[in-house]
């Protein structure tokens, strides 16, 4: 009989869960290979193995059993967050919260992992630093501005500041042009369709293709817009409580912001976006609400030109 086995990762260890004749079965298994191989042994051919997205804590285990053509489904820790709040769960342990992800697997439908090329996971792995990197880049910018403003920067300093400063946007460059070939090379075709929608730049197109593995992970553009966050909403009930409308922002906030700056371009030069955008300012919407109306826009052209692999088409009915 197959079991579901719900699994709590951390850098060192792992517990394991599953409920076995009405009975819960507890272990815990050291986070590398031996204790990948130790809970082959309590795995049957048709167990489903559930596991939260923490970190890259997760990737070497479920890259491990997903090889033995095992049932791996990986979840994103929010939503068993939310499971664990609807259970009025108050305890938080590892142990515990093994035995949750694997009562959240015997509630819901589960999806099977499957492990993204290597190209894809290098291209994620790049693009973190680089925002890393532009962090870092704004912060000492902004330090260097602040001591010079107070008059009384040491010159050792400054000179300190401003090679700290050449050396990340050096780095940063480099990194960029590295993610830039890569995603070319993976994502070339789809990619150059994508930057025929005006409005939408590479930098856009390579993430868009990036998050979505090629447009694979997803089968309409609701799905999509729910997983970049753009979705309504709505905050009513009764009839005295009736809040302002906001996008949901449960989802990915880099392409969020990337969109949003597409939105700028858009509203001027894409011929949907400038029909949206007079259409929505002659009643009176505020700028920010038409501006992500565009972005909601730009993401279903987006996902239509990728899934017919046609280039954007003006007039197109």
């Amino acid at each position: 009989m197959s079991k579901i086995i719900g699994i709590d990762i951390s850098k060192q260890t792992f517990d394991v869960s599953f409920k076995e004749n009405q009975k819960w079965n507890h272990y815990v298994f050291k986070n590398q290979e031996k204790g990948f191989h130790q809970l082959l042994k309590i795995i049957n051919e048709n167990d489903w193995i559930i596991m939260e997205a923490s970190g890259s804590y997760y990737f070497p285990l479920a890259i491990f059993l997903s090889k033995r053509n095992l049932k791996v489904c990986v979840e994103n820790p929010l939503i068993i967050k939310r499971f664990s709040q609807t259970m009025l769960y108050r305890a938080k342990t590892d142990k515990k919260d093994a035995q949750t992800i694997a009562e959240y697997g015997e509630k819901y439908e589960l999806k099977q992992w499957k492990q993204e090329s290597e190209s894809c996971t290098k291209i994620r792995h790049i693009h973190t630093r680089v925002e890393m990197l532009s962090k870092q880049i704004h912060q000492t910018k902004r330090q260097l501005e602040a001591f010079k403003s107070s008059g009384a920067l040491d010159n050792f300093l400054e000179k300190s500041l401003e090679k700290d400063l050449s050396d990340l946007k050096k780095s940063k460059e480099k990194l960029e042009k590295e993610m830039q070939k890569l995603a070319e090379k993976e994502y070339g075709n789809t990619m150059e369709k994508l930057e025929s929608i005006p409005g939408i730049g590479k930098k856009t197109a390579l993430m868009l293709s990036l998050i979505t593995d090629n447009f694979k992970k997803f089968e309409n553009y609701k799905q999509l817009i729910a997983y970049v966050g753009f979705s309504p909403r709505v905050y009513q009930s009764g009839t005295s409580v009736k809040g302002k409308g906001h996008i949901c922002k449960m989802g990915k906030s880099q392409i969020r912001k990337l969109l949003y700056m597409c939105s700028w371009a858009a509203k001027h030069c894409n011929i949907a976006c400038v029909e949206m955008y007079n259409r929505l300012k002659s009643i009176g919407k505020p700028e920010r609400v038409i501006k992500i109306a565009i972005a909601n826009k730009l993401l279903k052209q987006a996902f239509a030109i990728a899934k017919s692999n046609n280039i954007y088409q003006e007039n197109y009915c």
